[in-house]
């Protein structure tokens, strides 16, 4: 469940989408994790509010993995060995545990540092989407949007991170330039 006091246009993405998704558009871009506050919206609306420490620690390593990620999926980019290992460095900070209980299998995440819980948890989460398609993670198609989303169209033809707001620009847009001809 979304945090309220979350001013984000797009909320409830898979994880690692949703941590890049806390920059949005905006005349200086609008960013969520400037400060502790905005980070302890962040972990609320992720779930996360419970698990991982809302401190400058851990805020400094969402980051780290904000930039990575945000590295991985820019447009254009074709080999990206920097980002590559920038990822790598967030995901060497912890590991998956795989054990049976008598209730069956269990994962448990185990980090070197408290601080890198959630930013491990999202660069986890973008392995796991690029292990459901890579070609399903989009950024919104309107030319001012930097937001991400996982489409999980059938068709796989998703364009916008909504279409009730770009989506409805792009129509907009179109309609006008036909009007003033």
């Amino acid at each position: 469940m979304a945090d309220p006091r979350d001013p984000r246009p797009l909320i409830g993405e898979p994880l690692a989408l949703d941590l890049l998704n806390t920059r949005w558009r905006g005349t200086p871009v609008n960013d969520l994790l400037t400060d502790l506050d905005g980070y302890r919206i962040w972990l609320a609306s992720a779930g996360l509010a419970e698990r991982c420490p809302a401190d400058e620690a851990s805020l400094r390593a969402v980051r780290t993995a904000r930039e990575a990620l945000g590295a991985l999926v820019a447009d254009g980019a074709q080999e990206r060995p920097a980002a590559y290992a920038a990822l790598n460095g967030v995901l060497a900070h912890g590991r998956l545990l795989h054990r049976l209980a008598a209730a069956g299998p269990e994962r448990d995440v185990e980090v070197d540092e408290p601080e890198w819980l959630a930013a491990w948890l999202a660069a986890d989460d973008y392995l796991n989407l690029l292990d459901q398609g890579a070609h399903r993670i989009k950024a919104c198609a309107h030319p001012t949007c930097i937001l991400h989303f996982f489409d999980t169209s059938q068709n796989g033809r998703r364009r916008w991170c909504s279409m009730a707001v770009c989506g409805n620009r792009a129509k907009a847009a179109r309609h006008y330039e036909k009007v003033g001809r």
